[in-house]
């Protein structure tokens, strides 16, 4: 037996929700953060490539490829392409 919700009793949008907040760009900015640095470390991963291994690929220390993979920080555009050719990938950015 399948359930059927109907509309009126569905709530708002978590980004409605966001947006009232006043918080949506910046959970956005921080969502996609996330995913990126999540990407870059399973890309590491499944080619095993160590944090030493990249910093020394990247020309950087180990510290700095730490700060790469913590989507707290704010990284350059330049060092994600950088890390993305690295693991075979290459990074797309597209306005909405």
């Amino acid at each position: 037996m399948a359930l059927v919700m109907s509309k009126k009793h569905m709530g708002s949008s978590i980004d409605d929700f966001l947006k009232k907040e006043g918080i949506f760009e910046e959970a956005q900015a921080h969502a996609v953060k996330e995913v990126v640095a999540w990407q870059l470390a399973e890309a590491m991963k499944k080619q095993r490539i160590s944090k030493n291994k990249m910093a020394a690929r990247l020309k950087t220390s180990r510290s700095q490829v730490d700060r790469l993979l913590d989507p707290k920080n704010d990284i350059t555009l330049s060092s994600l392409q950088r890390a993305a050719a690295i693991v075979g990938r290459r990074v797309l950015i597209e306005l909405v």
